[in-house]
């Protein structure tokens, strides 16, 4: 288990992003990892899928390559399938589920090329465990499989995550909609908030909703580990050696370093709905950081500076709401659910070698631009949008809210920089400021840019046509 072909699927526009994150989690040369399109292939063993899946905070899986090869049929899959040593990584105790997804693939039915998949891990392990087979569990299997198709080539995957890795575990209380923990995370490793070697900046979240920006945040600054939290599926499987883990966990913990007693914190957040403070107070103290942030009430358009600073300004840090309309009045109209209400389309990836894609909102299910097809049960439900389709955001009546909001931060806010996730791409004329730059990023099938503006008292900054 010394050789191990992983890939780190993620959203796509973040690969720029968990390159050097895989580089600074294993210690690895530059060399010994490939960047895809959606994710990051790295040659290494289990230990590191181990730790990968510990710190990994933009990755959606860590996922192992067990077979590429060649297909036409889908006897094709059942060969390939079979020549697995599929009882190297688990036993027929455990339950599995097998997925597939497929780009242009020429077969006519993907259920039936998974249930192919099925049969031959089944009739593998009749064969080698005395006639005993593994069941099926499409809710809470204890080993999942994976599939991705192309035109000519079938790849065969065994995930040693589980759930996904965005759920970190802290998250009970949040909105209809909250941004995912991997893109937060996205968001921050884009925004350069922690590189360097001096103090940080300050962190304001000023549409906090359930605080998860800001958690990844605390998390990020105090060493916590992203999966310190949960379980993980490689637990359970034959490779596993508690020693190593209970060695890598506890590693984990002693670099562990939170702030000192009675330290002022310098991450904050706020948000026109206190319900959902509430909520984002709650999450802190489940994730370990309820003392390093701090969280009030009050609308983005009113909100004074939470901490006064120098000339090096602060990080402001928004994910505003637009799967509604948005309303002059601030967030309160468009939170009338209780802010984060973005999109609720299922989710997809744009394009990578294997399409486990990134949900827009907190969801089970994984698929790709195709409809996921498990094995053992009637298809999954198709998606909205159909392949290669683009979800588009409403966005309109958003411009007054946004020129206003950039009117508040260059009176208010000089010298910090703002972050801006959004789909429309139009945003820095509807807040007439310049960018300073744009990073593509997908919100699961919407197509965002992350822009940075740096905040300017008077005109200095301000869109020109």
């Amino acid at each position: 288990m010394n050789q191990l072909q992983l890939f780190l699927p993620c959203a796509a526009g973040v690969e720029d992003y968990l390159a050097p994150e895989v580089l600074r989690i294993t210690g690895l040369p530059p060399g010994c990892i490939t960047k895809q399109r959606g994710g990051v292939a790295v040659r290494t063993g289990f230990a590191h899928a181990m730790r990968l899946n510990l710190y990994s905070r933009l990755a959606q899986r860590v996922l192992v390559l067990l077979s590429y090869t060649e297909y036409r049929s889908e006897q094709d899959l059942y060969r390939a399938a079979s020549e697995v040593a599929w009882e190297r990584w688990f036993t027929p105790r455990e339950s599995i589920k097998v997925e597939i997804t497929a780009q242009h693939s020429p077969l006519t039915s993907l259920n039936f090329a998974a249930l192919k998949i099925k049969d031959a891990v089944c009739d593998r392990f009749r064969s080698v465990a005395g006639g005993v087979r593994p069941d099926v569990n499409t809710q809470w299997p204890d080993v999942r499989l994976y599939a991705h198709l192309t035109t000519d080539s079938c790849s065969l995957y065994i995930d040693t995550s589980g759930e996904p890795l965005f759920k970190r575990g802290w998250r009970e209380d949040k909105g209809d909609a909250p941004l995912k923990e991997t893109l937060a995370a996205a968001m921050i490793a884009a925004s350069g908030w922690l590189d360097g070697e001096g103090d940080l900046q300050p962190l304001y979240a000023p549409c906090c909703g359930s605080g998860t920006i800001l958690i990844e945040a605390a998390q990020m600054a105090c060493n916590l580990p992203a999966g310190g939290l949960r379980r993980f599926a490689f637990e359970k499987y034959a490779p596993f050696r508690k020693t190593d883990w209970d060695a890598i966990k506890q590693e984990a913990a002693d670099e562990v370093a939170m702030p000192d007693a009675g330290q002022k914190p310098i991450i904050f957040g706020s948000d026109v709905a206190h319900r959902m403070v509430d909520f984002a107070q709650r999450n802190a103290e489940r994730a370990g950081v309820a003392g390093v942030i701090e969280f009030r009430g009050g609308d983005a358009l009113q909100r004074m500076p939470p901490i006064q600073v120098g000339e090096g300004g602060g990080v402001l840090l928004l994910n505003p709401p637009y799967g509604e309309r948005i309303e002059v009045a601030g967030v309160a109209a468009a939170g009338r659910s209780g802010r984060e209400d973005a999109h609720k389309n299922q989710a997809k990836s744009a394009s990578s070698p294997y399409k486990i894609s990134t949900n827009s909102y907190e969801d089970d299910s994984e698929v790709g631009d195709e409809p996921t097809h498990s094995a053992g049960l009637s298809s999954a439900t198709p998606q909205q949008g159909r392949f290669g389709a683009r979800e588009l955001p409403q966005t309109e009546g958003a411009g007054e809210f946004f020129n206003q909001l950039a009117s508040h931060w260059k009176k208010n806010y000089a010298g910090w920089t703002a972050w801006v996730l959004t789909p429309d791409l139009k945003l820095p004329g509807k807040m007439r400021l310049k960018e300073a730059r744009r990073v593509p990023m997908w919100n699961g099938p919407i197509e965002c840019r992350l822009f940075r503006f740096d905040m300017v008292k008077g005109s200095a900054r301000e869109y020109r046509n």
